[in-house]
C-alpha cells in the first residue's frame, strides 16, 4: 500500500548509512545469488503455464506469507515506524479498511477470476464490456506499474548508487541495467512461480529487521516486548482512533473507508497482486490465502508502528536527535539513524539493509512479470497464437518490459525531483478508472457504449485530479487523503451510467 506513502526517502537515506562499500556490495552480490539459486530451482519448466500461472500448483500459506512483503516495499519499510510522530497509531484504521477490503476479494473478486479462468484479470472487462473497455483496464494498469515500480527502482538505485557505486566510478545507468539485468535473469524462466518463492523471502527479510531491531531496542530499554506494550509511555504514543476532526487526514472514516477501497483497487483489481492469487490450485485455496493475508496484514503492521513507538521512545530516553535534512525535521530516518549508527551491533545493520534492499527490489521483480503477463495476454493475445509462438513471443515481452523500466528509471533521474513525486502520485490516480469499471460491471445489469470507455475513464481522471487542487477558499480546512480513490471510481461510475445500454 506504500502507493500512498510516497515520499523522496532513499536520497536522503544514504547519510545515514555508513557500512563500507565492500560490505553492502558483497550484502547485495549475496542477495541476488540466493535469488538467482531459487530461479534455478523453481524454473526448471520453461513453459508459459509456469510464468504466468505457477501451473496452479502454488501452496496457499507460501503465497499468503509472500504477499504480505508485496504489499509493502522499501518506502513502507522506513515511513510506517515514522508515522508516529505526526499520527501516533491512525495508519492501523487504514489497515483495518484493508482487511475488510480483502474479505470482498475473497468473496466477490477471486470466485469471479476462478469462474473466468482468466490469465490477466482485465479479460473480464472484455467478456462484461467489449474489447475497449478491457484494453482501457489494463492500459491503466501498465501505466501504474510501470510508473510506481520505476519510482521505487529509481530511489533504491539512486541510494545504492551514492553509497557503493559512485565512489568506485560505475555511472548511474549502468547501476540500473545492472539492477533489472539481475531480476530480468532470475524472472526469465521462472516467472511468478519463481516470485512467489523470491517474495517469501522478502517477507522474512523484512520481518527479520524488524524482529531484530524490537529485541535490541527492547534490551537497549529493559523491557520485554508485552512490557514494552503495555508501559504508559507506549500507550501515549500509540493512540489508534480518531473521531474528533472531520478535517484531517487521521479522520476514522477517511482512512477506514479509504482503506477498504485501496485493498480492493491495488490488490483485488491489480493484475501483480491478483496473479499471485491465481497460482493456488483451487479457489478455496486461493480464499484461504486471501483470508491468511488479510489477518497477517492487520498483525505485521501493528508491529511496524510497534517498533515506530519504541524507536520515538527510545530516542527520548537518550536525548537522540531526530534527524534532519536542510534543517526539516525528518522522522522516516529514525529508524535508519537507530538502526546503523546507535551501536546496536553489526546484526540490526546487516539485517536492516537486507530488508531494505529486498523490499526495494522485490517491488521491480514482480512488476516485471506482472507488466509481461499483462502485455503478452491482454494486447499482444498470446493465449491465442499457435503454441510454438508463444514463448518465444513471451520472451521477447520480458526483454521488452525490462527495457522500458530502465528508460523509465533514467528519465526520472534527468527529472526534477517535484517532477518525479508528482508523475507518482498522478499514476496513484489511475486505479480509480479501475475501480469504477469493474464496480459497475459487478452491481448492475447494464452494457455500455464501449468505444467511449477510455473517455470516460480519462475524464474521471482529470475531475478527480482537479478536485485535489481546489484552494482552501473553496474546501476550507479540508485535507484530502485514502477517499480520493473511491471518489475517482464513483465519477467513473457515474460516468458508465451515462454511456450504458439497455
Amino acid at each position: 500500500m506504500d502507493v500512498i506513502i510516497y515520499s523522496l526517502y532513499f536520497d536522503n537515506l544514504i547519510f545515514y548509512i555508513f557500512m563500507s562499500s565492500t560490505q553492502i556490495s558483497l550484502l547485495i552480490a549475496t542477495y541476488f545469488g540466493v535469488l538467482i539459486l531459487i530461479s534455478y530451482l523453481t524454473g526448471k519448466e520453461d513453459s508459459n503455464g509456469a510464468f504466468f500461472k505457477a501451473n496452479k500448483s502454488a501452496p496457499w500459506y507460501l503465497v499468503a506469507f509472500g504477499m504480505i512483503g508485496a504489499s509493502l516495499s522499501g518506502v513502507t519499510f522506513i515511513s510506517v515506524p515514522g508515522m508516529i510522530s505526526g499520527q501516533q497509531f491512525a495508519y492501523m484504521q487504514g489497515v483495518f479498511g484493508f482487511f475488510v477490503g480483502y474479505i470482498f476479494i475473497l468473496t466477490v473478486l477471486l470466485p469471479l477470476y476462478y469462474k473466468l479462468n482468466v490469465t490477466s484479470i482485465y479479460q473480464y472487462l472484455e467478456q462484461r464490456f467489449g474489447i475497449i473497455s478491457y484494453r482501457t483496464g489494463a492500459f491503466f494498469f501498465l501505466l501504474s506499474r510501470v510508473t510506481g515500480a520505476s519510482f521505487r527502482l529509481y530511489l533504491v538505485a539512486l541510494s545504492i548508487q551514492y553509497i557503493v557505486f559512485e565512489k568506485i566510478g560505475i555511472p548511474f545507468w549502468l547501476t540500473v541495467v545492472t539492477s533489472i539485468l539481475l531480476i530480468w535473469l532470475y524472472t526469465n524462466k521462472g516467472g511468478i512461480k519463481t516470485i512467489i518463492w523470491t517474495d517469501t523471502l522478502q517477507t522474512l527479510a523484512m520481518l527479520t529487521a524488524i524482529g531484530v531491531a524490537i529485541y535490541l531496542i527492547n534490551e537497549k530499554l529493559e523491557w520485554g516486548f508485552i512490557e514494552a506494550v503495555q508501559s504508559e509511555t507506549f500507550s501515549s504514543k500509540s493512540k489508534i482512533f480518531f473521531f474528533d476532526d472531520p478535517n484531517s487526514k487521521t479522520y476514522f472514516w477517511k482512512y477506514f473507508i479509504g482503506g477498504i477501497f485501496i485493498a480492493i483497487a491495488m490488490t483485488g483489481l491489480d493484475q501483480d497482486m491478483m496473479q499471485k492469487n491465481l497460482t493456488c490450485k483451487t479457489p478455496k485455496d486461493s480464499q484461504k490465502n486471501m483470508l491468511s493475508m488479510a489477518t497477517l496484514v492487520v498483525i505485521v503492521n501493528f508491529v511496524f508502528l510497534a517498533l515506530g513507538a519504541l524507536l520515538f521512545i527510545y530516542a527520548d530516553k537518550f536525548a537522540l536527535q531526530i534527524p534532519k535534512i536542510d534543517g526539516k525535521i525528518r522522522t522516516d530516518l529514525l529508524f535508519p539513524e537507530i538502526a546503523m549508527n546507535q551501536g546496536l551491533g553489526q546484526a540490526l545493520s546487516v539485517t536492516f539493509i537486507i530488508g531494505l534492499i529486498a523490499a526495494a527490489y522485490s517491488s521491480a521483480d514482480s512488476a516485471l512479470t506482472s507488466l509481461t503477463t499483462s502485455f503478452s495476454v491482454d494486447f499482444l493475445n498470446i493465449e491465442n497464437k499457435p503454441e510454438p509462438e508463444q514463448k518465444p513471443l513471451r520472451k521477447k515481452v520480458h526483454i521488452g518490459v525490462s527495457i522500458l523500466l530502465v528508460l523509465v528509471v533514467i528519465l526520472f533521474n534527468n527529472l526534477e525531483g517535484n517532477v518525479v513525486g508528482n508523475l507518482f502520485k498522478f499514476a496513484t490516480f489511475t486505479y480509480g478508472p479501475l475501480l469504477g469499471l469493474f464496480t459497475f460491471g459487478i452491481l448492475t445489469p447494464y452494457k455500455i457504449k464501449d468505444t467511449y470507455a477510455w473517455l470516460v475513464c480519462l475524464l474521471s481522471i482529470t475531475i478527480t485530479y482537479s478536485i485535489t487542487l481546489l484552494p482552501p477558499s473553496i474546501i476550507g480546512a479540508y485535507q484530502f487523503h485514502w477517499e480520493i480513490l473511491p471518489l475517482n471510481g464513483l465519477i467513473t461510475f457515474l460516468g458508465l451510467i451515462l454511456i450504458r445500454r439497455k
